[in-house]
């Protein structure tokens, strides 16, 4: 049986969307038990009117278990804090102070467990002129500054996928997995913050260093003379990407596969700086050449000579590659959905969420036995405080049971 790291840690996780489910979902692969809090019959908004069927909620919960509570009542609240011993990691991700109001803040948590490790996820962060402002992925990618190196100067353009979310997940999982290390070393209670504006800057870092050494904003076309990268066209219509760095071995490399060692003698092209310098005489150059030959070609000349080089690939394109298939990246589900694995291997295994994505309270009432009894939890799904799920409770719920929980 697989071992993982994490086995035995208890989170309790509030909130919705990708940032923090992305993070909590590499937790739940390294072996955290995960408990999702969720609004009672709909369930949080990436469920996307599917249950638990959406590939997207999929890939960000699956393993989780999910606990459906009315936190807008005192008695689902009381029902949270009576759980909160019972956990190590509180994650939430509610815009600033929401979740503090509710009675459920960071030190609402600490009173009732002192060792609590407790974590919050904002846009902007949780203070500041910005704190109360709502952020996504894409409100990420402009505040940051990643649309300004991803287009051209006046022409804004949206990005083609996410990456903000993703990037603020992995600084949640990073940051938990720090203060896990942290509370045992000092048996202290941990407070981890991150935002998605702050996360932002682990995509930016080599952009900002442009800054600071070119003296002016970087743009689309900044990096590549440095990099000395080129994405070109090949004869059978395939595409390739090719990055040689500063390393003169690679370089001499490219211009052997090309069939042109005369670009070695070229004073505009024989040197990292003065071809750093001309970069944009030399693109037409190599773009030209590899319009010679078809793709199939290319790769085995580049291959032998040792060029670094790989296929635009498109998402399909990732998912069959053999390397990929070689490496166990995905976790494939009984129905045949893969999912995404966390990007590390121990001991030789990719760890995976082994389990599959809660239905909406699916784990309300287990959850809920450890801290209250049979009779009190059916007093609570009587009210309409907790929410059970079962197949004809969900699948039969009205439009307007939907709209109601939604308000």
């Amino acid at each position: 049986m697989q071992h993982k790291p994490l086995e035995g840690i208890r989170i309790l996780e509030i909130g919705g969307y990708i940032a923090l489910p992305y993070g909590t979902s590499m937790l739940c692969a390294l072996g955290a038990e995960v408990v999702k809090i969720e609004r009672p019959v709909v369930g949080e908004d990436f469920r996307r009117h599917q249950n638990e069927k959406s590939p997207y909620f999929r890939q960000y919960n699956t393993g989780k278990r999910s606990l459906a509570v009315d936190l807008k009542s005192q008695e689902g609240v009381d029902l949270v804090k009576a759980l909160i011993p019972h956990f190590d990691v509180v994650l939430e991700n509610l815009r600033p102070g929401k979740v503090a109001a509710m009675g459920l803040g960071l030190e609402d948590c600490r009173a009732l467990r002192p060792d609590i490790i407790y974590g919050s996820v904002t846009g902007f962060g949780s203070t500041g002129p910005l704190a109360d402002r709502p952020a996504y992925d894409t409100i990420g990618h402009a505040f940051g500054g990643l649309y300004s190196i991803f287009g051209d100067e006046g022409h804004p353009q949206l990005a083609g996928g996410l990456s903000a979310d993703l990037i603020t997940g992995m600084a949640t999982c990073t940051g938990v997995l720090a203060a896990i290390v942290g509370r045992q070393n000092t048996g202290q209670s941990q407070y981890m913050k991150t935002s998605i504006m702050e996360a932002v800057s682990v995509l930016t870092a080599d952009s900002m260093a442009q800054l600071f050494e070119l003296g002016h904003n970087p743009t689309r076309t900044s990096r590549h003379p440095q990099a000395q990268n080129f994405c070109v066209n090949t004869a059978s219509g395939e595409s390739m990407a090719v990055h040689l760095s500063s390393s003169q071995k690679f370089w001499g490399s490219l211009c052997k596969s090309m069939d042109r060692l005369d670009l070695l003698e070229d004073p505009r092209f024989g040197e990292y700086r003065p071809r750093e310098a001309n970069y944009f005489e030399l693109v037409p150059i190599v773009a030209a050449e590899f319009l010679k030959r078809p793709y199939a070609e290319w790769e085995a000349i580049l291959t032998a000579n040792d060029v670094p080089f790989a296929p635009v690939l498109t998402m399909s394109g990732y998912r069959e590659h053999p390397q990929v298939e070689h490496l166990g990246m995905f976790e494939p589900q009984d129905d045949g959905l893969p999912l995404v694995r966390p990007p590390w291997t121990f001991d030789g295994e990719r760890p995976d969420r082994a389990g599959t994505a809660p239905r909406v309270g699916g784990d309300s009432r287990s959850v809920a036995a450890e801290v209250l009894t049979a009779e009190q939890i059916d007093g609570l799904i009587a009210a309409g405080v907790l929410f059970v799920d079962t197949p004809d409770t969900t699948e039969t719920a009205s439009a307007a049971e939907r709209a109601g929980a939604t308000a």
